[in-house]
Order: structure tokens, then sequence, then C-alpha cells
């Protein structure tokens, strides 16, 4: 089958042969709409190339489509855009990938009438180093929505599980020891109010996000391009995302400095905190379901041994764990790669690149399926609830105020575990004060 990629690319293909994975495909997919843009921009200003750049745009539409599909002229995407992951020279391969594959198409449209290059056409006044992150950004935000989305959806579930067992008492722990009354739906109020700031998180940082360096070209400086491209180029890219982008006032701090990518990763791991947090809390209140706390029942997913017959596991909540330890890994990579800039531009991109979208697209899955599967088939044990709270000393606190911290503590030591000698001491002392 004919290959739609050039030398360039062939030649990254060899380099960075990891047998890893492909670039991400939405990383593809928004720099597509960055060169469509482009596009739209030079129909405008060179009219000499209307042609040449009608087709660039018609191809941008076919490969986006085609994208959407998996499908390209036959191919799924890894088979067109063929660069690992993980690559040197800041993303370059990638884009060069890109501007082979579309000058090949954009020649089949022009019916072979005019030669396409795929640098003085297809990349006309753009470099890696504004093409690149401006496309990061793009696709960082479209999967910022869905995420946020997702975690809306999570919230409304908690919510609704704090209604359900608003009326259910049980024993609150701190430091997993007996602590004080509480009810089920306070502890899973608590869990939604967690989920609504990370939800509120997320959908603020895209701000951060929008701003962009396209039309900067190598530094930031706008050199091989004019001031009336840099201007149209944003305007016609906001158009076709629909995202509302803006020039940065200084592209230069763009192209060098990528701590909004350690913004956002921040963000998600924050977010990953909160789900490990819920989801080892589900563990535990879901032990046993005879020898541990046994509060909660999670629904029976599958088979949990392959020698101990009836045995369930919380396998939503485990995966949701980790899913959560793989994206903290994600924030440590991107930590590092941002802090390795050196001067003018960073040349690890493509690694910020991979590790960002990956966690953005894992969570985006794991919050859906913990909500669906976890959360919303969940039960509560309102009897096993209500017998640990009746066997515990969790009440005693009530009768500090009259009695004293020392007194208290003094009954609860000598009456053991007999909760009923407490009661009844605790009662005694409340009568003859």
């Amino acid at each position: 089958m004919e290959k739609l990629y050039g030398e360039q690319t062939k030649l990254a293909e060899e380099n960075f042969r990891l047998e890893w994975k492909k670039v991400n495909t939405g990383l593809i997919y928004a720099m597509i709409q960055v060169k469509k843009a482009v596009a739209v921009t030079y129909q405008k200003l060179l009219s000499e190339k209307k042609e040449l750049y009608e087709a660039m745009e018609k191809s941008c539409d076919l490969l986006l489509r085609g994208i959407e599909k998996n499908n390209i002229e036959g191919m799924p995407v890894e088979k067109v855009f063929v660069t690992d992951a993980l690559q040197g020279g800041a993303g370059t391969s990638t884009h060069m990938n890109v501007n082979e594959v579309l000058a090949s198409f954009t020649q089949k449209e022009l019916k072979n009438k005019q030669q396409v290059h795929p640098l003085d056409d297809m990349n006309r006044g753009q470099s890696t180093n504004d093409v690149y992150p401006t496309a990061l950004r793009i696709a960082a935000i479209q999967r910022l929505r869905e995420l946020s989305e997702e975690c809306a959806k999570l919230q409304t579930a908690l919510q609704e599980k704090e209604n359900q067992y608003d009326g259910i008492k049980k024993l609150g722990r701190t430091e997993l020891m007996d602590a004080v009354p509480i009810t089920l739906g306070n502890e899973f109020g608590a869990y939604a109010q967690a989920v609504a700031r990370d939800r509120w998180r997320l959908y603020k940082v895209e701000e951060r996000l929008r701003q962009t360096n396209l039309g900067g070209t190598a530094v930031g400086t706008g050199i091989g391009n004019s001031h009336k491209y840099q201007a149209l180029v944003i305007e016609n890219l906001r158009d076709i995302t629909g995202i509302g982008l803006a020039r940065a006032e200084y592209p230069m701090d763009m192209t060098q400095n990528q701590d909004v990518f350690v913004e956002v990763s921040g963000l998600l791991k924050a977010l990953a905190v909160n789900l490990t947090k819920i989801a080892n809390d589900f563990r535990l209140m879901n032990s046993g379901p005879d020898g541990g706390f046994g509060e909660i029942r999670l629904a029976k997913m599958q088979a949990g041994s392959t020698i101990m017959p009836g045995k369930v596991n919380p396998v939503m909540a485990e995966m949701t764990m980790q899913v959560s330890m793989k994206v903290m890994a994600n924030d440590t990579a991107i930590t590092m790669a941002a802090a390795h800039g050196e001067f003018e531009l960073n040349a690890f991109l493509p690694l910020i690149a991979d590790c960002l979208l990956e966690s953005l697209e894992l969570l985006t899955g794991t919050v859906r399926l913990f909500r669906e599967k976890c959360v919303k088939t969940l039960e509560a044990r309102e009897e096993q609830c209500k017998k640990q709270l009746e066997n515990s000393h969790a009440f005693a606190m009530e009768y500090i105020e009259k009695l004293g911290y020392d007194k208290v503590a003094e009954l609860v030591e000598t009456s053991g575990s007999d909760v009923e000698v407490l009661r009844k001491k605790l009662e005694e002392k409340d009568k003859e004060k």
C-alpha cells in the first residue's frame, strides 16, 4: 500500500523505533486543525496561491474525518501518522509527518496541476515551535471539557447517595480507629464536595490554555511571517476549533516555558488523589463481608479468585486507584520535562504531550466507569452500620462537657469492651452531677 508520508517521516520512524506507542491521535487531530487555519488564512493573504490553499483546506477536512473514523484511505491512523510518542527534536518529527501527509493529500486534490512542497507550502509561516504547543493546548482543552463533564456527573451521583443514605447512622473513624457517630450520607457528601472542587478547577484552568504562541514561529518573535498573518490565523483557528483562543501577549514566553502544562497536570493529580481516597474508602467499607467493616456492598462485577469460590473483589475501586497512580507518575514526568527547557525552547514537549493527554484520557474513562459501575451500583448495609455503632464507645464523647475529658476517659478504660457497662457508669455519673 502506498505510503502517504515522505523521507523525513521515514527517518523518524527508523530513528525512534521504540515499538511502544504512536503519538496521541488527539494531538494529530488538533495539529491538522491548526493547518486548516493556516490554509484558510493564506487563501485571503496569497491570492496567487489561493487554489493551493483551498486544496490544502479540503485535505485537512479529509484527514480530520479519516481520524474520526480511524480510516485514512483504507489504513488505520497509526499507519499514516507513524512517529513514536517519544522522540527527539521537540516534536519536529510528528510535525513533519503531518506536513508530508498533508502535502500528499493536497497534491492529489490538485490533480498534479502544481507541485506541493511539505515545507514551502504546508509549513509556510510556521515552525514546530509554535504549531506543536498550540496543537497540544487545543487537544488538552478538548479533553479537559470531557473530563470536567464526567466529574460533574460523578459529583451528582455522590450527592444522590448522600441524600439516599442521610438517615443511616454509622461509626465515624479517624486514623482507622473508632471516633464519633456520623451518617453514611455525611461521608458521601464529603466525597461530592471534593469532586466538585476538582470539577471547578479543571473548568477554570482552560483559561490559561487558551493563549497560544501560534504565529511566533521559531522562538516567538514571529520571524518569517507578517503581523496580518499572526492575527488572522488565530481568528481562523478560533472558528475551526470552537475554542476562545487568543494570541499570547508575549509569544516567546510560551515558546520557552511550559509551566501551564505542569499546572494542568497538577490539577489532574489532585483529582487522582481524591479518587484514590474515595476508592480506598469504598474498599475498606466493603471489606469482609464477614471479617471486615462490611458497611457497604459493592456490586459483584466478576469472580475474584481462581481458588476461593464465591470470593468477589472490589475491582472497580482497584482500577480507579491504579489509574490514579499512573496519573501521579505522569505528573512527575511532566514536571521534570517542563523544568528541562533550555533558553528559547523545550526539547521535551513530546513527553509532556504524551503524559498529559494520556492522563486526561485515562481519568475521563475512569471517572465514568467508577460512577457507572461502582458509585451508582453500591448498596448500604444499614444493619451492619447500626451494629458497629452500637458496639462502640463513640457515644461517650457526649458526656465530656458535663463530666470532663479525664473522667470520661477513666470510665471508658475501666469498662473495658462492655458498652452497656460504660453506658450505665456514664449515666450514673451524669445524675450525680
